[in-house]
C-alpha cells in the first residue's frame, strides 16, 4: 500500500472516503506538519525523504515541480494528481485502487493522473 502525503488543496471528502474505504491508510496531512503553507519543492523533498507519494489537486505546479527532481536525478516517490472537478466518490474510488494495488516502485518517478 502507498504511503500518502496529503497536499494542502486536497478535499478532505475525499479523504474521508479514503480512510473508509482504507482503514490501515498510512498518511499525513500537509496542514498538520510543519509545511503547512510551505512550496511544492520543499514538499516533495520532504515527501522523498520520507518515502510518500503525495495525492493533490494542484495540475498546474505540482507536475511540473515533480518532473523536475526527477530530470535533476533526485528521487521523486510519485505524484496522484486529483482533477478537482471529479467527482468524489469516483476519485475515492479510483485513489482506493491505486493506493491499495500500486508498489511503491511502480510510481516512483511518475506523476499519474486519476482517473487512471
Amino acid at each position: 500500500m502507498l504511503r500518502l502525503l496529503i497536499d494542502e488543496n486536497f478535499d478532505h471528502r475525499i479523504l474521508r472516503g479514503l480512510r473508509l474505504a482504507l482503514p490501515s491508510l498510512d498518511y499525513v496531512v500537509v496542514q498538520e506538519t510543519e509545511l503547512s503553507g510551505r512550496r511544492d519543492p520543499i514538499l516533495l523533498e520532504w515527501a522523498a525523504h520520507n518515502e510518500r507519494v503525495i495525492a493533490t489537486h494542484d495540475v498546474n505546479t505540482m507536475p511540473k515541480h515533480a518532473y523536475d527532481r526527477v530530470r535533476d536525478r533526485q528521487t521523486m516517490p510519485g505524484v496522484i494528481v486529483v482533477p478537482e472537478d471529479l467527482a468524489i466518490g469516483i476519485a475515492i474510488e479510483e485513489l482506493a485502487t491505486l493506493v491499495e494495488r500500486c508498489l511503491p516502485e511502480e510510481i516512483e518517478n511518475q506523476v499519474k493522473y486519476l482517473p487512471t
